[in-house]
């Protein structure tokens, strides 16, 4: 009994489970798709702003995760021999796994972490240099400006991680546990019967898309007849299927990108029905403020330019990758300027920062307050020298 009483207390594991998540996730699904239902000026606003995020932008997004996520299925390797290893290079590692799009390479540094392998430094850089899932959006629609972020990250996380092993040495606030990573064993839903038919919609939304990039007229170069619009009906069915199926998927968001145990094709119809819904629900909040406001939002953020980068980097510290897909949606529409975006890819920590409040609250805390002094430097120094 007491063999049996040592080993629980030497092995604890991250348990993620999903009970009760599902409600929520139902109500505002349902909310979205009750707003494109409406009639009128305002229905046609809506549905419009869902086709352009399905077309414009998920499409992409679909496309590039399933690189990264291809990748990332095919990565295996014993990461406790590595980091044996490579000790005197875990800050630069850390932020190198917390630049990579997607929170996966961020978890597994925040676990090695929390087993007491790695330095407070390194846990500083990968949360510094991580964006999350918002960096596939980042990619999909602005690569070279993705590539600025995934090597500015990488930089500035190495700085810092460096700089708070100096100042604190690196055994600062280290943990000893032995953590596992564990998920509701749940591979297959009830959403996943529809991946068929999300792949049927994916693939000509696509080729679609891309046309639309180059600003043809799709409907015309079919030759469609004046009342049918491929455009209008290919991108809202490919936006209420994802919301629906995001809706009724009872996996978190988080387990959908980082559970490698599930198969590559859930995985990536999981997270761009995450990311579709998040992007979505950004162009309603400007389009629903525009309507009922007619206030010029970017003439707005134009007026308030100095604060918009520490508000983006004060949206950073939420936890999750929802807001900052919010975040990214406006710069890349237009609406808020680059220093803001590179702000808030600096602070926010993405789903890595789960795991971290989970087993090391102040740990993970003063990180993420760390993070936002490297943010605030790049942003402002980014806005004084090419936006003021």
């Amino acid at each position: 009994m007491n063999a049996l009483i040592s080993a629980i207390k030497d092995k604890q594991k991250i348990m993620f489970a999903n009970e009760g998540r599902l409600l929520k996730k139902s109500f505002f699904g349902l909310i979205i798709l009750a707003l494109a239902f409406q009639s009128g000026e305002f229905g046609n606003i809506i549905r419009e702003s869902m086709v352009d995020a399905y077309l414009a932008v998920s499409v992409f997004v679909g496309f590039t995760l399933m690189v990264f996520i291809g990748l990332d299925s095919l990565t295996k390797f014993d990461i406790h021999s590595f980091l044996e290893k490579t000790r005197n290079f875990h800050v630069p590692i850390a932020s190198f796994l917390g630049a990579i799009p997607g929170c996966g390479g961020a978890i597994i540094v925040v676990t090695q972490y929390i087993q007491g392998r790695i330095s407070f430094g390194s846990l500083v850089a990968v949360l510094t240099a991580t964006m999350g899932d918002a960096a596939f959006l980042i990619l999909a629609m602005e690569p070279s400006t993705g590539l600025l972020i995934f090597v500015l990250g990488i930089f500035v996380g190495t700085i810092s991680g460096y700089v708070v092993d100096l100042i604190h040495g690196r055994s600062f606030m280290m943990t000893n546990s032995d953590i596992e990573l564990e998920f509701e064993k749940l591979k297959k839903t009830f959403v996943s019967k529809f991946n068929i038919f999300w792949l049927m919609l994916f693939v000509p939304g696509f080729f679609i898309g891309i046309l639309l990039a180059f600003q043809i007229d799709v409907d015309t170069f079919l030759n469609l007849p004046t009342n049918i619009s491929i455009v209008l009906l290919l991108g809202s069915t490919g936006a209420i299927l994802s919301i629906f199926m995001w809706s009724l998927n009872p996996l978190s968001d988080f387990q959908c990108s980082t559970d490698k145990s599930r198969g590559f094709l859930s995985r990536v119809v999981d997270t761009t029905n995450f990311v579709t819904t998040w992007v979505i629900s950004g162009f309603l909040v400007f389009e629903i403020f525009m309507y009922f406001t007619n206030i010029d939002l970017k003439l707005f953020f134009d007026l308030w330019l100095p604060f918009v980068p520490l508000i983006a980097i004060l949206f950073g510290f939420l936890p999750g990758c929802g807001p900052q897909i919010v975040v990214a949606t406006f710069y890349l529409n237009g609406y808020i300027p680059l220093s803001a975006e590179l702000g808030n890819a600096i602070s926010n920590d993405g789903d890595a920062l789960f795991p971290a409040i989970a087993l090391a609250p102040k740990a993970a805390i003063l990180a993420t307050i760390y993070s936002a002094f490297p943010a605030i430097i790049v942003a402002y120094t980014y806005l004084i020298i090419f936006e003021l």
